[in-house]
């Protein structure tokens, strides 16, 4: 009586002695699994039964893509999707186990929330998939190689174009974004590092230039060719008003009177303008 009233245990405690999950015996729950009717109760509590059983997996598979800006508690909930994928999916009549079937499963559904969910600006879904494959590539080659590869050796390991493997590795910038100002409200300023706000340079004085320029331009343009030709050679070409003179056959007070109506003319429209 006293084995009868102990409660069941919860996954969590159905360890192995090792103190890691346990997964033996799993296919001929399946097996079993696969004889109940569709709609037989026995068949819904022996399928919950293989689902707590396996949550430990779907944990151990979540954690491995933590610490890469997704919240781990959401990314367990993705993995526990993946694992009942898994369960519903898996078929013992293959010969295969089932681990071997559920761990691709359920990291492929974890990858695709990544590829999918977690990019801060959009990129091609083909970019994605390489990506994902440039990592560990990437970990291979330099094994092999002894150094880091290059973008034509990952291309020819992975099976993609060289053009697709460089755009996917300058898509990477685009995983994550990072704040103007990050600098949370009510926060210690002295202990926060500087935000790219703090690194930007001051206000570029140039900007009136090129405002002042996009107003006279087609006043310089409706010039006659002598007067243009004179604001070129002084302006642009940094002549002195001697040198220009000497290029007209003129003296050097014809230049200078050239100019300066030129420019009371130019200055004199785009005020009115």
């Amino acid at each position: 009586m006293a084995d009868s009233a102990e409660p069941r245990s919860r996954p969590e405690q159905r360890r192995s002695h090792s103190g890691t999950e346990s997964y033996d015996n799993l296919e001929p729950m399946f097996a079993r699994l696969a004889e109940f009717d569709p709609d037989d109760p026995a068949r819904a509590a022996s399928r919950q039964d293989i689902i707590e059983r396996c949550l430990p997996l779907a944990a151990n598979i979540a954690r491995r893509f933590s610490g890469r800006g997704e919240n781990y508690d959401d990314l367990l909930q993705i993995a526990r999707v993946g694992m009942v994928q898994a369960v519903d999916r898996f078929d013992p009549s293959y010969g295969a186990s089932f681990l071997s079937f559920a761990v691709p499963t359920i990291m492929g559904e974890v990858r695709r929330h990544f590829r999918d969910h977690t990019w801060a600006v959009r990129v091609p879904r083909r970019l994605k998939e390489i990506q994902q494959t440039i990592g560990p590539a990437t970990e291979k080659l330099t094994h092999e190689l002894g150094r880091m590869p290059r973008a034509r050796e990952i291309a020819e390991e992975i099976g993609a174009e060289l053009t697709e493997v460089t755009q996917a590795l300058i898509a990477r910038n685009a995983y994550q974004s990072t704040p103007i100002d990050p600098t949370p409200e009510g926060g210690d300023s002295d202990n926060t590092p500087a935000s790219v706000l703090d690194t930007l340079g001051a206000d570029d004085t140039n900007y009136d230039s090129v405002e002042d320029y996009l107003a006279v331009r087609p006043l310089i343009a409706a010039l006659p060719e002598r007067q243009r030709q004179v604001l070129v050679w002084r302006f642009f070409d940094s002549l002195t008003q001697i040198e220009i003179a000497e290029r007209l056959g003129c003296s050097q007070m014809q230049v200078s009177r050239i100019l300066t109506k030129t420019l009371s003319s130019l200055r004199e429209q785009a005020m009115r303008d």
